[in-house]
């Protein structure tokens, strides 16, 4: 082998086009993106534009909604935290645990609807919880590391009364 016959593999170079450097390249003035327009600009996209044919999203028919202002915001506490507070000293083992005393101890900000137990993290002291909501796994723990978890029905939420016309 001599160095005037090394080469690339075939394919491995990509040939590059003259692109806008004038007539004589076959890809100058608009450089092969047409007339003027959205498509000759760049970063030209239109999502869901299928060549004129009216979208998937206006022919599927429209169904349902949700109505926000009767769903539940609930703020979620995992056990975890819970121990670090207790550590920390903000609780004191046997303490009755709800909203106002997390909110106190600068675990939460506001209690919203109610609190959401969750089991994420370990509990080892003995506390008492009075709750909104809780997973069967943080019942099972708290009740493990001998303490008690009530759970309370949250506020119902008003239906608005419909205007008449």
């Amino acid at each position: 082998m001599k160095l005037n016959e090394i080469r690339d593999n075939p394919g491995a170079h990509y040939k590059f086009k003259a692109i806008g450097r004038g007539i004589g390249s076959g890809k100058g003035k608009t450089a092969g993106r047409g007339g003027k327009g959205q498509s000759a600009r760049s970063g030209y996209v239109i999502n869901g534009f299928e060549g004129g044919q009216t979208p998937l999203h206006r022919r599927l028919p429209k169904r349902g909604f949700n109505r926000k202002m009767l769903q539940s915001t609930f703020h979620v506490v995992n056990l975890g935290r819970v121990q670090s507070a207790i550590d920390a000293g903000k609780f004191k083992a046997g303490d009755t645990i709800d909203g106002a005393a997390l909110i106190a101890a600068g675990l939460l900000r506001r209690s919203g609807d109610g609190i959401r137990l969750l089991a994420k993290g370990e509990l080892t002291a003995t506390v008492n919880f009075t709750v909104a909501g809780a997973s069967k796994a943080a019942i099972a723990a708290v009740e493990k590391a001998g303490g008690t978890v009530t759970v309370t029905a949250p506020a119902a939420k008003k239906e608005p009364e419909e205007t008449a016309r």
